[in-house]
């Protein structure tokens, strides 16, 4: 089996690997660059990405839009030949206005997840901009090509397929993430059911890219040929030299073992997977709860009730300050052993296509 492109509309990726979008600052312009460099799809994320600017407290939003439009430019001027994507959550108070920012700067494709991103056709329209939502279900697949059809005359450019093992917010209940009767390779199937009347109604291929507990060249070989085209890779390329974390952010992925690995209720009202530590512990079991100053980044927060401010958790965990924050995780985290470069990963994840 050669290596397959990955074709959405007019973009073609060399190679069928998407970077997942990591936040804070885990994939900014130079991670989401060195993918795009070796063929894949290299993803900016859009949570906070002007948390280090000198203004960032005294105001975020132009903070975060300022830090936004310089990451897309600095990882298209490190990759000009190369395809660079941004992962807008929809459950961002400014979700619209940073996609504004993404497609006025020309970027090749938006992905969305954290809710319905139902106005999103809307706002890319007359723009070369591709747009992918991101699902964990079949039905909730049907029900955005559903309204985009609608509404929009519209379809996704791609989907991006999230399974229960992913890293970071999870689109589960508790109880389906323990469900053994939900894989990816189901939830997969169960999507391209869902997407083949709206390819046929507009005689144009949905290519589904798949993401969630992928770690090694089989297990991208063997999605692929489950029938998804290309696949989603987040926890791999965190343990890079070109990854835009801290080295100490990097060595607690290394240092992980499977049972580090834990389910935590986000701020975001979604279950995330991230890496057990003393913060955890912490925020977890307290009482009564410390004052937090909230900066109004997601829609579904409420300050009064969440136990931690989970964008300055990020933001710390992002800088090597793991006793203040966390890191989000993969299910497969714990067999990471170095910090290697992209493109060894990307070689690694493409050598079973070589053995046949």
């Amino acid at each position: 089996m050669h290596i397959p492109e990955l074709k959405i509309g007019d973009l073609v990726a060399k190679i069928p690997i998407v970077q997942g979008g990591m936040g804070v600052g885990v994939s900014l312009s130079g991670l989401a660059a060195a993918v795009a460099n070796c063929g894949g799809i290299g993803v900016i994320s859009g949570v906070e990405p002007g948390f280090n600017l000198s203004y960032y407290k005294e105001n975020k939003h132009k903070a975060n839009l300022d830090g936004l439009t310089y990451h897309i430019r600095k990882a298209k001027e490190l990759a000009p030949k190369g395809i660079i994507g941004v992962n807008i959550m929809t459950a961002l108070t400014t979700f619209e206005d940073m996609v504004k920012v993404a497609v006025k700067e020309k970027i090749d494709i938006i992905f969305s997840g954290a809710g319905l991103p139902m106005k999103l056709p809307e706002l890319v329209k007359g723009s070369f901009t591709k747009i992918a939502p991101i699902v964990s279900s079949g039905k909730v697949a049907n029900l955005i090509c559903k309204q985009w059809d609608r509404k929009h005359n519209y379809i996704p450019d791609a989907i991006v397929v999230e399974g229960p093992e992913a890293g970071g917010h999870l689109g589960f209940s508790l109880d389906d993430l323990y469900n053994k009767n939900i894989t990816l390779k189901s939830i997969v199937s169960d999507v391209l059911n869902a997407i083949k009347p709206f390819e046929e109604k507009y005689n144009k291929k949905i290519p589904i890219i798949a993401g969630g507990g992928l770690f090694d060249g089989d297990d991208v070989y063997d999605i692929i040929k489950a029938g998804a085209s290309a696949v989603q890779i987040g926890t791999r390329f965190v343990a890079t030299y070109e990854c835009d974390a801290s080295n100490a952010f990097k060595n607690a992925y290394v240092d992980a073992t499977k049972e580090d690995v834990t389910i935590i209720k986000s701020p975001v009202g979604l279950p995330g997977r991230a890496l057990k530590n003393s913060f955890i512990d912490r925020v977890h079991s307290q009482e009564k709860r410390d004052p937090i100053s909230c900066i109004n980044c997601l829609k579904t927060c409420n300050p009064k009730e969440t136990p931690y401010c989970i964008a300055n958790a990020l933001i710390q965990a992002q800088k090597g300050n793991l006793d203040q924050g966390f890191a989000f995780t993969g299910s497969q985290v714990y067999k990471i052993n170095k910090i290697t470069s992209v493109k060894n990963v990307i070689d690694e994840l493409l050598e079973r296509f070589s053995r046949e």
